[in-house]
């Protein structure tokens, strides 16, 4: 099976640790509001940015890059983990989870084995704050040390959640461990424990946390007990839960603020759901999806665009969600609109990535490798799975910006195309031949951060 892997997260480093980080976290190798329109923030505190959409636009933004050239530094990471980083003005934030007995290699490729066994040896859970503009260590702290209670799919991670900052606390997520937050100076506020859940197969988890205003929403999809978590982001309080039918997905849910209500979107296989901020259910479609769901919803104005697209399913759905939707809103199998769906393409989505919705077209990387172009009012085809040249399996989301689209694949080659109406592949960026890449990048201003199995690269024009 392949990569339930998008967003995870990793953990960090203790002060007492903090005399031996440098063996396993390097000092750097080089030191030196329209819609569809979106400036680089120095923010990105969440998976795939603020909005989700992963899209920035800085004249600064580098658009060449390898292993060395332009390369403002790099640091060599110990563990596993494939959580995304996410940046609040100069700090960095990361998890890891470290093997004391060493990490197994992970596996690349669309048929990549299955789930390992649920390992015998101790683990460290970290998170881990470092400086935006040297890479050197600010804080760090082991949360949990223990052999796993579950199995992970062997291109997974202990720590693929992506942690989440409203820039005065880090709310870090381990799937079938808990929540541990902090400070942004490093001090624990509050943590909330969970007990390990069986996941399909042993995959292991995936979905990260959003907040919205004072509170912060957890989706935990499982093969044992489902549910949607509203938690008092300062106190850890419960403030509602949900109990879910879905079984096991990795789709981190996605708010909605749209002209009418603002709506808590959590795709699932057999179950698409939205819910108001009391936890009531307002709209749902059912059986209109792959068979497992991995990317995350985005909004553009009053469409909102959910894909699902497991490669062995028949279904592999992009919609277009109109706002006021309520009760029941499944499609028959031969339409491709409703009055609250916009438009269905039933078989355009990709498997892990999610979609990328740039300056008024759709873009869709599938994980073998083939790019089309869709207009994201009408979902109309405007070019369809043109061949990628180069080695290819993508898992990490596509991200864009001045004009170019940029799509990661799983041996750290970044794809570069221009934007438009016709297939223009540009070039292509290597970074090191043990760098694997599944972890979507961010972006800071005029930088950009690459997380791949053996490191952090800060890569910005020289």
């Amino acid at each position: 099976m392949m990569t339930i892997i998008r967003n995870f997260h990793v953990r960090a480093l203790s002060v007492a640790f903090t005399s031996g980080l440098l063996a396993w976290l390097h000092m750097p190798m080089h030191a030196a509001d329209a819609p569809n329109q979106v400036k680089t923030s120095p923010n990105w505190p969440s998976f795939r940015g603020a909005d989700s959409r992963g899209v920035a636009d800085h004249p600064g933004l580098p658009e060449r890059w390898s292993a060395t050239e332009n390369v403002e530094w790099k640091v060599d990471l110990k563990g596993r983990g494939w959580s995304s980083p996410i940046v609040w003005g100069d700090k960095v934030f990361l998890t890891t989870v470290i093997n004391q007995a060493g990490s197994e290699t992970p596996q690349k490729g669309i048929y990549a084995r299955g789930n390992l066994p649920i390992p015998k040896t101790v683990h460290e859970w970290w998170v881990y704050c470092l400086d935006l503009k040297s890479g050197k260590h600010v804080w760090g702290h082991k949360v949990h040390e223990a052999a796993p209670e579950s199995a992970i799919h062997s291109k997974n991670s202990f720590a693929s959640e992506t942690p989440v900052t409203d820039g005065e606390r880090v709310y870090f997520y381990f799937g079938n461990l808990g929540l541990f937050v902090y400070t942004m100076e490093g001090e624990s506020v509050w943590e909330k424990r969970f007990r390990a859940r069986e996941t399909s197969h042993g995959w292991g988890t995936a979905a990260s946390p959003v907040l919205h205003q004072d509170r912060l929403y957890l989706v935990n999809d499982n093969e044992e007990d489902s549910w949607l978590l509203a938690l008092n982001k300062r106190t850890g309080k419960e403030v509602w839960k949900v109990e879910r039918e879905e079984k096991s997905n990795w789709c981190t849910p996605y708010i909605w603020e749209n002209s009418q209500r603002t709506e808590i979107i959590t795709p699932g296989s057999d179950m698409t759901r939205s819910y108001d901020l009391s936890g009531k259910l307002l709209w749902f479609y059912k059986e209109g999806m792959s068979r497992l769901t991995i990317a995350m919803p985005y909004s553009d104005g009053d469409l909102l665009y959910i894909s699902s697209g497991f490669m062995n399913s028949t279904l592999k759905p992009i919609y277009a969600i109109l706002p006021g939707a309520h009760g029941d809103i499944t499609l028959d199998r031969g339409d491709t609109s409703s009055k609250f769906v916009a438009w269905c393409q039933w078989k355009a989505a990709p498997y892990n990535p999610s979609t990328l919705l740039y300056h008024e077209r759709l873009y869709v990387v599938l994980d073998r490798g083939l790019f089309s172009v869709l207009d994201p009012k009408s979902g109309e085809i405007i070019y369809d799975r043109e061949r990628i040249s180069g080695r290819n399996a993508f898992t990490s989301s596509p991200w864009a910006y001045n004009g170019k689209i940029f799509c990661l694949n799983e041996d750290g080659a970044t794809l570069v195309f221009k934007e438009g109406d016709s297939f223009s592949q540009l070039h292509t960026n290597l970074l090191a031949d043990d760098d694997m890449c599944l972890a979507t990048p961010a972006i800071a201003e005029d930088r950009l951060l690459v997380r791949t199995s053996q490191r952090l690269y800060c890569i910005r024009k020289k």
